[in-house]
């Protein structure tokens, strides 16, 4: 008997929450764990987003033979899919001898506990598998604000949720806070929450997994210590309602020079209620995907993030999620819509235009859709100078004026 349930014991999958609050790093996280070579392990990915349409498993990449996503789920993992999340899991378990190990990646919003709980009330999936830890990604630069926060009477504040069920801190992008005594104001925070779980300070969520995955530490009788009542299924979980996410894509390009002219005005104007905003886009004129990505003014997007391109065949599309309080829902995406490319541009190779490069200068359109930019101009100031029409409208190019 003792030999067979230390087989038992052997055959059950390690399972890995990665949680922390919107823009934390978590997915960032995901693709380091993803690309070591130092574990050695073969990964089945569950991820789950707050938001109608999935971004994150677009950019996640899969460079060991034999890992998948094996399943996004849209909703809050902790309560609207929490009987989803047990599902898959059954589900997966009859090719669990291609794992060594399953990553769920929760959406910024989750409380880890509920997802934690499945492992203990659920006796099918307690036969094979075992919670080995949970991992908090902390976002130094924007946590306090977060944790501070006071939320309506039986509202949980996630932020906070997420610290004190966690078994390994990281506290990413440190780098965006110079100040020795501003990071150390946010480690004691953090320990006023937990004081138990090691804390890693971190950029660019680089943490060695030794660290991460087989850590054999989460501790089911510490939990019930700091949570009673983390076994009751029934018990109430409520979000704060102000918070909510919206989301669009379509079939199609995009011109990346108005999204990034329209998300630096979304900023300026909504830049404490944005916690959150991704997609991934078709850019005209790009063959390389566009992955951009923000917490609160902080924006960052390029072509070169992930190193993806289109593949031969592969449906040319562009989505976004925005995850904030109070969003104008309509305005964003009809915001997002308008920076989609053009059927059609005004003007052709060879037409004579005039382009704005601080006054108007004479040129002719030498190409469409040049590395992105609906033209490419020559100038007629003796040097054939070539510029870019950022956009197809007369405030950057326009037809010779008489």
């Amino acid at each position: 008997l003792e030999a067979a349930t230390a087989m038992d014991a052997k055959k059950k999958i390690p399972v890995t929450i990665l949680t922390g609050f919107l823009g934390a790093g978590k997915t960032t996280l995901l693709n380091n764990l993803l690309k070591s070579s130092e574990h050695k392990m073969k990964f089945a990915v569950i991820e789950n987003e707050f938001g109608e349409v999935g971004v994150d498993e677009r950019i996640l990449n899969f460079q060991q033979k034999g890992e998948e996503v094996i399943e996004v789920m849209n909703g809050c993992i902790c309560c609207t899919v929490r009987g989803d999340l047990a599902k898959t899991l059954k589900k997966i378990q009859k090719r669990i001898d291609k794992f060594d190990g399953v990553i769920i990646e929760t959406t910024g919003l989750a409380d880890p506990a509920p997802v934690a709980q499945t492992f203990f009330v659920d006796d099918e999936i307690q036969k094979y598998y075992t919670l080995d830890g949970i991992i908090t990604v902390v976002d130094a630069k924007h946590i306090l604000p977060h944790l501070n926060e006071k939320k309506p009477e039986g509202v949980e504040n996630e932020a906070a949720e997420q610290l004190a069920f966690a078994d390994r801190i990281l506290l990413n992008k440190t780098d965006l806070v110079e100040d020795e005594k501003e990071l150390e104001e946010v480690e004691k925070a953090i320990k006023q929450v937990n004081g138990t779980a090691p804390i890693f300070r971190c950029k660019h969520s680089q943490v060695h997994p030794k660290h991460l995955v087989n850590i054999g530490s989460f501790d089911l009788k510490r939990t019930l210590e700091n949570d009673p009542e983390f076994l009751d299924t029934e018990g109430e979980h409520l979000h704060d309602n102000s918070v909510s996410s919206v989301s669009c894509k379509f079939e199609g390009e995009l011109n990346v020079n108005k999204l990034q002219m329209w998300i630096s005005t979304i900023i300026q104007k909504m830049s404490n209620d944005l916690f959150r905003y991704k997609g991934v886009l078709a850019v005209k004129g790009k063959q390389e995907k566009f992955v951009f990505q923000g917490v609160h003014m902080l924006f960052s997007g390029g072509f070169d993030q992930y190193d993806q391109v289109w593949k031969k065949g592969e449906t040319r599309e562009c989505r976004f999620v925005f995850i904030g309080r109070n969003l104008p829902k309509q305005k964003l995406i009809d915001g997002f819509m308008a920076c989609k490319a053009k059927d059609k541009l005004r003007f052709k190779v060879g037409d004579a235009v005039q382009a704005n490069v601080g006054k108007w200068t004479n040129g002719k359109i030498i190409k469409l859709w040049d590395d992105g930019n609906p033209y490419r101009i020559e100038l007629a100031d003796g040097a054939k100078t070539n510029v870019w029409g950022p956009v197809d409208e007369d405030l950057y190019v326009r037809p010779v004026q008489a």
